[in-house]
């Protein structure tokens, strides 16, 4: 009998390896690359969450940042780490633009990775320093048509920060100059500065900014008004057609096995609906999501195609 069950194991091993891999992984810490800089939306929920999962995993994990050229430095690391449940990613719609925005991207975004799950999604707001006199749509339009040179920050080219300010200009038919940063962070410490003079920012971040007073919300970015902050009008009030958010989502290297990836769900699903990612996520203004690897890889094919139609109308290009 144990012989037997001793040649059953070694067959089950040599057909399914990734089933005995999965039951002792992870076996060391777990690496979670951001691929922005630290202190925002990204870095905030993927430090929150990882820190709920790793109460499960009975592992570390370990979150990097490694910010840089649109997300891609970040991503690529991990697209070309070793399949073995110990890298993961934390992406943001970057990740999609940058399958139609970057000629030639060093990794296949739907081949070299694959979606785990996603976990939150921010809207934008349209914010500037109260010493820009814009306090709406046509104040912006009234400063560029009398030749003041207006700029937008943006966490990086191709981020969605960068879209939205390149449909916000084209819309409105005026010129405003983009500045990129690696992060929302960096830009939006130069907006308080007043060195930019707009930017399309996660409301989380920018929510006590607006109530201080240090800057001034000239539209949400939403369809209708939001309920993280129903007192300020919408773009669409202001005619300007202008839909923008954030969201974040895990990947893995390709080739890691099923059973870490549907493990992996499991434990960030779990954590989602933990009182404490759900209390911060309430506080921060952030929409909390949940799924299986399949619906997030829909998810991901869906905003690729929405992205590529917004860069070709815009005829957005990476100089």
């Amino acid at each position: 009998m144990q012989r037997r069950l001793l040649i059953q194991g070694a067959a089950l091993m040599a057909l399914h390896p990734w089933v005995v891999h999965a039951q002792a992984w992870p076996a060391r810490p777990v690496r979670i690359v951001v691929p922005f800089a630290p202190g925002g939306t990204t870095d905030f929920v993927t430090r929150l969450v990882a820190a709920e999962v790793a109460k499960s995993l009975g592992q570390p994990i370990v979150v990097e940042n490694k910010p840089g050229a649109g997300t891609v430095i970040g991503v690529d690391s991990v697209a070309k780490s070793a399949p073995d449940g110990s890298s993961f990613v934390t992406v943001a719609n970057s990740f999609t633009v940058n399958q139609t925005l970057v000629k030639k991207l060093p990794y296949d975004g739907l081949k070299d990775l694959r979606p785990v799950a996603l976990m939150g999604l921010s809207e934008h707001v349209l914010a500037t320093h109260p010493a820009s006199g814009l306090k709406s749509v046509a104040d912006i339009v009234a400063q560029a048509k009398a030749g003041r040179q207006l700029s937008y920050a943006s966490f990086g080219n191709g981020t969605s920060a960068h879209l939205a300010g390149e449909m916000l200009k084209n819309q409105l038919g005026v010129d405003i100059v983009h500045v990129p940063y690696k992060g929302q962070a960096p830009a939006l410490a130069d907006l308080l500065g007043g060195q930019v003079s707009m930017m399309f920012g996660n409301w989380p971040e920018f929510r006590a900014h607006v109530q201080s007073g240090k800057l001034v919300a000239i539209g949400m970015a939403t369809a209708a008004r939001s309920v993280y902050a129903p007192q300020i009008p919408t773009l669409a009030e202001q005619g300007v057609q202008v839909v923008s958010n954030s969201w974040n989502g895990l990947l893995a290297p390709a080739g890691v096995a099923d059973a870490i990836v549907v493990r992996m769900n499991a434990e960030v699903n779990r954590a989602m609906r933990s009182a404490s990612v759900m209390d911060a996520f309430e506080k921060g203004g952030i929409a909390a999501q949940s799924g299986t690897p399949e619906q997030f890889a829909d998810f991901i094919r869906g905003e690729t195609a929405r992205y590529a139609e917004v860069i070709r109308k815009s005829g957005i290009t990476l100089d």
